[in-house]
């Protein structure tokens, strides 16, 4: 879906699953999975293709292209966009990362860009990053947008879920 409201197909959810350890204080363990009624229709594949699962050992290096979608405000003090946005960022090292926002568990990542103005926002909230292996190899599920200060500020990166953290509870989830 690229408008909001244009959805070619809509099922229910059966299922969610959140995580058992997820803190709404400090956002650690910040993750759920929603299980569907009804698989996608074979219809659709040519307009939606999976991203893969990372491996519990896979990183991010700034040779991969990292790009974080959504309809979330553009601007802090903006309405929500009606049309999926997307701003390519790059993942920041974990040292850099505490350094920015200090409470910073294993399980979270940061990215964005230094000079800001591209980050997700408020109404991004678990949406994906994603990212590219270098050479225009296979997209990874990096990161799931989780808080950040403000959006797009300088030095201020988004901080989101740090996948491979979770490889083992998601894959012991849909088996």
């Amino acid at each position: 879906m690229l408008t909001q409201g244009s959805a070619k197909y809509v099922v229910e959810i059966q299922r969610i699953v959140v995580h058992e350890y997820y803190n709404a204080q400090m956002f650690d363990y910040d993750i759920a999975l929603l299980q569907l009624k009804k698989p996608w229709p074979p219809s659709l594949s040519p307009l939606v293709q999976p991203v893969c699962l990372p491996p519990s050992s896979h990183t991010v290096t700034d040779s991969h292209r990292c790009v974080v979608t959504g309809w979330g405000y553009r601007t802090e003090d903006t309405v929500l966009s009606l049309v999926l946005q997307k701003a390519e960022v790059s993942v920041m090292s974990q040292t850099e990362c505490k350094k920015r926002y200090g409470i910073i568990s294993p399980r979270m990542l940061c990215a964005g860009v230094p000079s800001g103005g591209r980050d997700a926002c408020k109404g991004d909230s678990g949406g994906p990053l994603s990212c590219q292996a270098p050479g225009g190899g296979r997209w990874f599920l990096i990161g799931i947008v989780s808080w950040g200060s403000g959006c797009g500020r300088p030095n201020l990166p988004g901080v989101y879920s740090r996948v491979t953290k979770f490889t083992s509870w998601i894959y012991s989830h849909i088996r």
